[in-house]
């Protein structure tokens, strides 16, 4: 089976791609040492606990909530139980599937949450949108969600 022919970014696409793979770099990591630094929690305990309180009864399978976080298997329990020692979330096993643990998020963790929420905002407008017109915001969410929708997996977007 013959490779299919590949064509080179273009001048333009080049400084698209190349400013896209960098901003998904940089931005993960200042916004995590936003957090860190001003409301002393980590960016992924954030994305948990933000998961979490999204979810139906702010409940999860430990699977879906990896999936949700990008994160793997180990890594999503070794954060799940560092957040139950502090009591922000419960891990316990799925009534009906031995197999299967939930994490629920407590209202100390929803409490943390809603005091965390205004820094990350606030870090959010700074790094992001301070840096945009309110036309290039209204044009980007479309062209990101389309690019967003191409790369979910059927079923999950």
């Amino acid at each position: 089976m013959a490779a299919p022919k590949v064509h080179p970014l273009n001048t333009d696409e080049e400084v698209v791609w190349r400013a896209l793979t960098h901003l998904l770099v940089v931005l993960r990591r200042s916004l995590g040492d936003d957090l860190e630094r001003l409301a002393g929690i980590g960016g992924t305990d954030y994305v948990v606990l933000m998961s979490l309180s999204e979810a139906p009864r702010r409940q999860l399978r430990m699977s879906d909530l990896a999936r949700r976080c990008d994160l793997s298997a180990s890594r999503i329990t070794r954060l799940v139980d560092a957040l139950s020692q502090q009591g922000l979330v419960v891990k316990e096993r799925a009534i009906g599937d031995a197999r299967s643990n939930l994490a629920t998020l407590t209202d100390a963790g929803y409490r943390r949450l809603r005091e965390t929420y205004p820094v990350h905002l606030a870090n959010v407008r700074h790094r992001v949108f301070d840096h945009l017109s309110a036309e290039e915001v209204a044009l980007l969410g479309p062209i990101l969600e389309r690019i967003t929708s191409g790369l979910e997996p059927k079923g999950e977007a």
